[in-house]
Parts: C-alpha cells; sequence; structure tokens
C-alpha cells in the first residue's frame, strides 16, 4: 500500500491511448484543474484516479492487531492489516476480506474511524473499527509475523505508513484516552 508517490514532474505513466493507441500528452482541459493525459488522435482524456485501500484497527483480547509486511513497499514493517478495494468490492467487504487474508481473523465492522489522504499521494485509506468474531490470529498472506500490541506496546518507529501511524493514534484517541 504505497502511500507518497513522488515521480518525475515529466513522468507520464501511460503513454499510449487504451482506445486507438495514439500518443497521449498533457493537456489543460479545464481551466483551475491540473493537466490531463488527452491523445492526440481522438481527444479521449485519460484521468489518473486515486487506488483506495480499506483497512482495519482491531481489537483482539484487548490488544490491537499488526502485521508485519512480507511485501514491498515497507517490507518488515508493521501496518494495521488492509489493501485495495477491488473493482466492484464494497469498501467494507475489502475491509474485512483484507484482514481475513493477512490475519485469519473473520472480523465485523464497529465503525468508521476516518478516511487518510495525503499530498502527493495516489492512496486514499479508509480505516474501520473491528471486533473478531472468528479465527485465531496468524501471519497469513502478505504477513511476516503478527503481532498484538497494548497501547503502550505500539512499534511507532517501525510503523509502515503515515495512514498506519495517524489511524492507531486516532484509535487510541478515540478509544484509550
Amino acid at each position: 500500500m504505497e502511500e507518497k508517490e513522488t515521480p518525475h514532474p515529466h513522468h507520464r505513466p501511460y503513454r499510449f491511448c487504451p482506445h486507438c493507441a495514439g500518443p497521449l500528452n498533457n493537456r489543460l482541459v479545464k481551466p483551475g484543474e491540473p493537466e490531463r493525459l488527452v491523445c492526440g488522435a481522438c481527444g479521449f482524456v485519460h484521468y489518473l484516479d486515486p487506488k483506495v485501500a480499506a483497512c482495519t484497527v482491531t481489537s483482539y483480547n484487548g490488544r490491537i492487531v499488526l502485521i508485519k509486511r512480507a511485501i514491498a513497499p515497507a517490507y518488515g514493517q508493521w501496518v494495521i492489516p488492509g489493501g485495495f478495494v477491488d473493482r466492484g468490492e464494497t469498501v467494507e467487504d475489502a475491509a474485512v476480506r483484507e484482514t481475513r487474508e493477512e490475519t485469519e481473523l473473520e472480523v465485523r465492522l464497529t465503525g468508521l474511524l476516518n478516511i487518510y489522504s495525503y499530498p502527493g499521494s495516489v492512496v486514499v485509506v479508509v480505516v474501520y473499527t473491528a471486533s473478531p468474531i472468528g479465527g485465531t490470529p496468524r501471519a497469513a498472506d502478505e504477513a511476516l509475523e503478527i503481532g498484538l500490541f497494548q497501547a503502550g506496546e505500539i512499534p511507532w518507529q517501525d510503523l509502515a505508513f503515515p495512514s498506519t501511524r495517524d489511524a492507531l493514534r486516532d484509535y487510541l484517541k478515540r478509544f484509550y484516552y
């Protein structure tokens, strides 16, 4: 769940039109908006939309569930369970699915914690609070290990992303302090 993307200002992630294969070029389409990729042959406008990630802060027997990432970016750092929402999937279903895939816990969402977005980032992170309804916490898909942390034990220096740090701070403010 890479959150910070700082591409070269002239970097174009796509070079050809998905409709006619004509060249895509940066062009101002509407005043006040950023330049868009526009096909020089057919005029198709390609909007570079953000990615949506869904996560949970899950309390298991009074401890917060974190996983140590087994993939890049941020390999070996701690995060709350979560990942990208699939096209056609609800954000809520994605949060439950990602938590199960990474922790082997079945959870019930108990509320929306917050939505996190950052300048220069291509990812919008939606974080829910959750309670386990089944399973035993185990490091599963994309996790090196699982950690169950008391509020005072959170490994702040080893957290992977700003959204993880911000979500945990919001969670602690709401439920512990």
